[in-house]
This record gives C-alpha cells, structure tokens and sequence, in this order.
C-alpha cells in the first residue's frame, strides 16, 4: 500500500486542484512569487485536500467546490508549516531547506499571512455561510493549539492529556475539517457529518503520534527532516512523555534533563531510555487506537471506491515510514 495508490479515484482532481493552488499563490509581488513557487517545488503529501476530495466522492458531491476548499485547505496547512518552522527555527523540510532557512524569518512568516489571507479569498468565493463557519474555526483552534505546545515547551510537566489536546487542535483539527467539509457540501445528515469529523480527528491525530514516533526512529532521508528535531525543540511528545511516567528513574532522569535543556546532545541516551520501556511501541499503540476509531466512524457511508480509501487512508497514517 502506498499513499499514490490510496488516492487512485481523486487523482484527476488532484491534479486540478495542483493546478488552481499554482494559479492562485501568483501575486504582484515578487518576493511572493519567488517564495510561492519555492513551496509549491518542494512538494508534499497534500493528505488533507485529498481528504476532502475523498469525502466528497464517497458521498457523490462533484461541484467545482470541492477544488477550491480542497486548495484552501492546503494554503491554511501550508501557512502553518511556515509559522511553524520560524518559531521551530527548523532548516529542514520534506528534504529541503525549509523557507526560512530560504528566503529568512520575515519573508516566510508575512508569505504565510498572504496564503492564510487568500485562503480566505477563495474561501468566501464559494458563498456559503457554513463553510466559512468551519474553516474559521479550524484556523483559530490550530493558532490556539500552536500558543499551547508553545507553551509546552522544555515542560516535563506536561502530561499525556495535554499533549492530546495539542495535536487535536494543532494537527487533527484540519483533518476534521477538511473531512467535515465533503459532507457540508454534499448537504450530508448530522450523523454522517459527524461521522467523518471524528473520522479526520482520529487521522489526523494518529498521523501526528506516528511523526512523533519518526522522529526518533524515523530514517532522515524518508522523513524528510533531522532526527531528533523535537529533542531539540525541547517538546515533551508522547514517547518522552511515557518515558517519564514508566521509565526507570535513570531513564526519567535522561529525558527530563534533554527535555529542559533541548538539543541533541543527549539524543542516544534518550532513545535508549526509550527503548528501555517500550515507550516507541506504547505511542505506536495509541496511533493504532486512533486508527481503528477513524475507520469505526465511517459506518454511515456506503460502500465505494472512495470509502475504501478512506478506510485505507486510516492504516496508512499508522504504517507510514514518512
């Protein structure tokens, strides 16, 4: 199984809406373009379009909509990873110089305010209240969730539950919306529109445990960025988190220490504390979970090719190796 295959039965709109995000990041302005088309090169996944892509062929919505909130949910995603990647002072992204390291801080956060700016262009361009509604309140909770891991960092005190509610605002939110979307636009039931919110929630949730896995097992030329970045960052992810809860007070010692201080430095001596109490094994479970509670929550649809990717799309967050 690989992500190309999962997306067989939208990859024509893929490509269409690859299309539109390269036409509407033009702009007058130079340095927009430049760094514009920096970002459209360096490529990605674009999972959550294909999310809402997906949702809306399981329940046979076709109208030109789909493309357009399809792109805007790829600007509003990629705007984050700018913001993201200026406050990380991250120099590496899907094997590339991150747009910061690029072009410095200040292009890349103001670039990041265009495409959260002509998200909302293309946004009201689809006249309906209640996407606005959606897409909205998706923005505030990821900026919401951003202040709160922000917040979070070099805290060893940080517990299971709050790490969970930052990945559900920070990341899981926008898969839940994008999924939410296919059936606010195919005008869907309340219980299938919740159906596939839960659905994106628990994607999108499981798909950050298994990055925060990567990121110490990970292989740098698969994933795209250095080992250890969250190490460094000095962020209490979930395995560091379990560490420090069911490691031996040598192992809690370790990682409390690289917590507070950041870095690198102390990199081998946590993934063996790591290793030492199965704590990769334990975040690989909880993604798992979430998993298997994604594919539950698409019951309500009926069965086609595009359920069957979603349901795909599920095992693939768990199993991915980037």
């Amino acid at each position: 199984m690989t992500f190309l295959s999962l997306l067989t039965p939208v990859a024509d709109d893929m490509r269409r809406v690859d299309d539109l995000v390269a036409a509407r990041l033009e702009s007058d302005v130079a340095l927009v373009r430049q760094v514009a088309r920096y970002l459209v090169a360096a490529g990605g996944k674009r999972l959550r379009p294909a999310l809402l892509l997906l949702a809306c062929g399981a329940l046979g919505y076709r109208g030109e909509a789909r493309l357009t909130l399809a792109a805007v949910i790829e600007f509003i995603h990629t705007a984050t990873l700018l913001h993201d990647d200026v406050v990380d002072e991250s120099e590496l992204r899907r094997g590339s110089r991150t747009a910061n390291a690029a072009f410095g801080n200040a292009a890349a956060v103001l670039v990041g305010d265009f495409l959260y700016s002509r998200a909302f262009q293309m946004m009201v361009d689809v006249a309906d209240m209640r996407v606005m509604r959606v897409l909205a309140d998706a923005t505030n909770t990821i900026a919401a969730g951003e202040v709160m891991q922000l917040m979070g960092s070099h805290d060893p005190q940080v517990d299971e539950a709050r790490y969970l509610e930052v990945i559900r605002r920070k990341t899981a939110k926008l898969f839940e919306a994008a999924a939410r979307l296919g059936a606010v636009l195919a005008k869907s039931p309340a219980s299938v529109e919740e159906g596939l919110a839960r659905y994106g929630a628990h994607v999108g949730t499981a798909f950050q445990l298994i990055d925060d896995v990567l990121d110490y097992s990970g292989a740098q030329t698969s994933i795209g960025k250095s080992l250890g970045d969250d190490l460094a960052e000095g962020k209490p992810t979930l395995p560091l988190i379990y560490t420090l809860r069911a490691g031996s007070a040598a192992e809690r010692d370790v990682v409390r220490q690289a917590i507070v201080a950041g870095g690198r430095n102390d990199f081998g001596a946590v993934l063996a504390a790591m290793r030492g109490c199965g704590a990769l094994d334990y975040a690989r479970a909880a993604a798992s979970r979430e998993s298997e509670a994604a594919q539950a929550a698409l019951a309500p649809l009926g069965e086609s090719e595009f359920k069957r990717s979603l349901l795909e799309l599920a095992s693939f967050s768990v199993a991915r190796q980037s």
